[in-house]
């Protein structure tokens, strides 16, 4: 059986290279290697570095996913796009959900409400936006309804300030031309007409 002739630490310090026989064979990092006991003088069969090699291939993979997951709230078919982007194998799929899941970095709630909070203070828009972008992000309709109610948003309030911003865009028009600039940027905002009539007519 092949024998662990060397263990030598990785740039990163987060991982080692396990050589087999003299030869690289593959890395590993440390909470396995700690795990796993491996010391120099053992002596690996083959059944035994493959199953090696899924978990150092398994934690990998989480690594990178993680600070994926952990750059702002993810939707879960953000993450499912990003394992599939990847290519990551689909035997890791379900356990780097779950291990994701049990760390709360997946809940399309919380999501939501992050995602609502973000255009609500950068970028302003209105609820049928809203649901719309969320729905592209794969969140469940009825999680959108219960969110954006729970939100309590002032359309009116914030299509008011999303005119303010860009005022200077119809300071020279007049009537209905600017009406209909204003009302047409408003709408592409996800305003409902609604809405859009009542701002417009005070402005």
């Amino acid at each position: 059986m092949p024998e662990i002739t060397s263990i030598k630490p990785q740039k990163s310090k987060k991982r080692v290279n396990i050589h087999l026989d003299g030869k690289f064979s593959f890395g590993l990092d440390l909470e396995n290697w700690m795990k796993l006991g491996l010391k120099v003088g053992d002596k690996l069969s083959e059944e035994e570095i493959e199953e090696i090699v899924k978990k150092a291939e398994f934690q990998k993979t989480f690594d990178k996913i993680l600070r994926f997951a952990m750059l702002r709230p993810r939707s879960k078919k953000e993450i499912n796009d990003w394992l599939k982007r990847k290519k990551v194998y689909e035997s890791m799929h379900g356990g780097l959900f779950n291990r994701l899941k049990r760390m709360n970095l997946i809940n399309d709630e919380e999501f939501s409400r992050w995602w609502i909070k973000q255009r609500t203070e950068f970028r302003p828009k209105g609820k049928r936006a809203l649901f719309s972008e969320l729905m592209g992000k794969g969140v469940d309709r009825r999680i959108i309804e219960q969110v954006i109610s729970e939100a309590d948003l002032n359309e009116d309030k914030l299509a008011k300030e999303v005119l303010n911003k860009k005022a200077y865009k119809w300071e020279k028009l007049k009537g209905f031309d600017r009406k209909k600039k204003m009302s047409d940027f408003l709408a592409r905002r996800g305003f409902s007409w609604e809405i859009i009539k009542r701002v417009i007519n005070k402005n």
